[in-house]
């Protein structure tokens, strides 16, 4: 996987998050050490308003330095941060409380991809209901259409 490649992914993993309940100023640089993916990016909370670009930040109140895996399930919510930072799978420098709020961030992501989900599956059992409620109606139809050719070829 090339920077660019590793890059678009989590940046679509984080994008589209909904933030705007935190109303502080987040800014996180990620440094990926890898040879083929490796380089650094940024995830900014402002205002209410997610970003995710591949720059470094300067400015930033921490830094995760990991590898490319690790950083995907990091993102994916397969793997807490706590536990990847206590066992060494991910390294933090600057502001530990600030930086403790990316699992906030990425509960928050988790919340709404499984709010998303219930609802798809609320619309597609809708759409199976109609369906059913269609066909139903439709084969009904068949049947007294059936039944009066039926009456008329006996006669």
């Amino acid at each position: 996987m090339t920077y660019a490649e590793l890059f678009s992914e989590i940046k679509g993993k984080f994008m589209g998050t909904d933030v705007s309940d935190i109303h502080e100023h987040l800014a996180y640089q990620f440094n990926i050490e890898d040879e083929e993916a490796g380089g650094s990016f940024y995830v900014e909370v402002k205002d209410g308003v997610l970003k995710v670009e591949p720059y470094d930040y300067f400015d930033r109140d921490a830094m995760f330095v990991s590898t490319p895996d690790v950083l995907l399930k990091i993102a994916d919510g397969e793997m807490d941060p706590v536990w990847a930072f206590t066992t060494q799978k991910l390294r933090v420098e600057g502001n530990i409380d600030k930086a403790l709020r990316l699992k906030e961030i990425i509960e928050m992501k988790k919340k709404q991809a499984k709010a998303a989900e219930k609802e798809v599956k609320k619309e597609t059992t809708a759409v199976e209901k109609e369906s059913k409620k269609e066909t139903t109606a439709a084969a009904k139809e068949i049947k007294k259409e059936t039944a009066v050719k039926s009456t008329k070829t006996t006669k």
